[in-house]
């Protein structure tokens, strides 16, 4: 049995400029773009954003992808609750708390302010990785959210 995706609401591709700005992130973001970012780092921000938003496509792309990444099988496992574990270093942790940040900035408040976690990432990475990485999670939001628009659902084919 193997995996693949059907479209249940609607086909993105119909509409020419929302698949180029779709597919122009992936270029230059997406888990297959060359960055200056360490990639394991980007690849665990790639996955977590796919929690977040729930998307089954992005979980499932970016489970395999992280496995490939070389990223060990227990630190996929608990990427849902990554700050309850030892197995992430400090500028992992800093990156996902800012991954979190970023896609759940509604969520921001006096008490957990997006400057905070900006901070914390910024004892670990350089302005370009952050940029980098701002650019990661940015991209990560848009395919999710397209794929959710499309209603991308995995299904099993003989």
């Amino acid at each position: 049995m193997s995996t693949e995706f059907v479209k249940a609401r609607l086909d993105a591709s119909a509409n020419e400029r929302l698949m180029a700005l779709a597919e122009a992130g992936a270029a230059a973001f997406g888990h297959q773009a060359s960055l200056g970012l360490d990639g394991g780092v980007a690849q665990l921000v790639r996955l977590r954003v796919a929690q977040l938003n729930h998307c089954p496509y992005c979980l499932t792309v970016h489970q395999a992808a992280a496995h490939r990444a070389g990223i060990a099988l227990p630190k996929i496992n608990v990427l849902t609750a990554w700050w309850e574990t030892q197995l992430f270093t400090e500028a992992e942790k800093a990156a996902l708390a800012y991954a979190e940040a970023l896609t759940l900035v509604a969520q921001s408040t006096r008490h957990r302010s997006f400057q905070e976690v900006h901070e914390r990432l910024a004892v670990h990475f350089s302005q370009d990785e952050i940029l980098e990485l701002a650019a990661v999670v940015i991209n990560m939001n848009i395919w999710t959210r397209l794929k959710l628009v499309e209603g991308a659902m995995p299904v099993e084919t003989p």
